[in-house]
Order: structure tokens, then sequence, then C-alpha cells
């Protein structure tokens, strides 16, 4: 194991330890949220379908909800931290949408993919959520660094 790994693992069990996070809600705020960014996507394409302005007046609301329910996740950014989260949360819905359209039309190996990849950048999602990435600098995120696997230990929806 890499000394990256190691330190990335050791500040994850420290948040585990230190009670400071209650993840299984954050998790549950996370998907509320990617679902407020498909809402006003449907928002949006439905008023263009059918002209009907209403459907942005309805857009509007849900992205006041949404952008209220994101600053309790990041309360403090840097940068553009906060469009990246959203875009992440975003791109994550999408792809578990697009792999419940592959696994429908019995593609399982398409939907398998595409439910590999929203985990990927759901993953991402946590990585900059926590901080557990120093992003000052990154261009490339190593191979070697298994950001699936720190999530997958640190995010247990099952624990009350």
């Amino acid at each position: 194991m890499d000394d990256k790994f190691k330190k990335l693992l050791a500040k994850v069990k420290s948040l585990q330890a230190s009670g400071n996070y209650d993840l299984s809600l954050e998790e549950d705020l996370s998907i509320a949220i990617m679902n407020l960014i498909s809402l006003e996507e449907h928002f949006f394409l439905t008023s263009q379908k059918t002209g009907k302005s209403d459907y942005l007046d309805l857009l509007q609301q849900t992205r006041e909800v949404r952008k209220q329910l994101l600053a309790q996740m990041i309360p403090q950014h840097e940068g553009e931290t906060w469009c990246i989260t959203k875009h992440l949360l975003a791109a994550t819905m999408r792809l578990i949408e697009v792999g419940t359209k592959y696994q429908a039309d019995g593609k399982k190996a398409e939907a398998d993919t595409s439910f590999t990849q929203a985990y990927k950048i759901y993953s991402l999602f946590w990585a900059v959520r926590l901080k557990l990435l120093d992003l000052k600098g990154v261009k490339k995120i190593d191979k070697a660094l298994t950001i699936e696997d720190l999530t997958t230990q640190l995010i247990d929806c099952c624990q009350e």
C-alpha cells in the first residue's frame, strides 16, 4: 500500500472515529440534491417542449431548495468546489439513470459500466466534500489511489 493511500485511509478512519459527521444523513442529502438537480433539468426541458414558462418558475423554486441543501454540505468552498460538487452529483445521477435504462433493455454489461462510472464520480464528490484530496495543483488522480474504496469504507448508510 503506497503512502498516499495510507494517509487517506488514516484520514477516513479519523473521520469515522471523530463522530463529527453523520454520513448516512449526508448520503441521503446528497441523493436528494441529485434528484433536485434532475428536477431542474426536467422543468427546463418541459418548459421548452411545451412553451409554458410556468415550468421555469418551478425550476427556480427547485433550484433555491437545491442551493440551500447543497450549502449544508458545502458550507465553505474555495475556487469552484461548489460547482464541482454540484456537477459531480448531477453526473452521478445521470449515469445511474443511464445504467437503469440499459438494465431495463437487458444490456447488463453496459449497465454495469454505467453504474461503475457513477460510483467513481460519486466517490470523487465525497473526496471533495470531506477534503480527502488536496486539490491544489492536482492535475491527475493517481490510479493507485482508490477513492471508491475509501467511500465504501467511510459511508455506510445502514449505520444508525
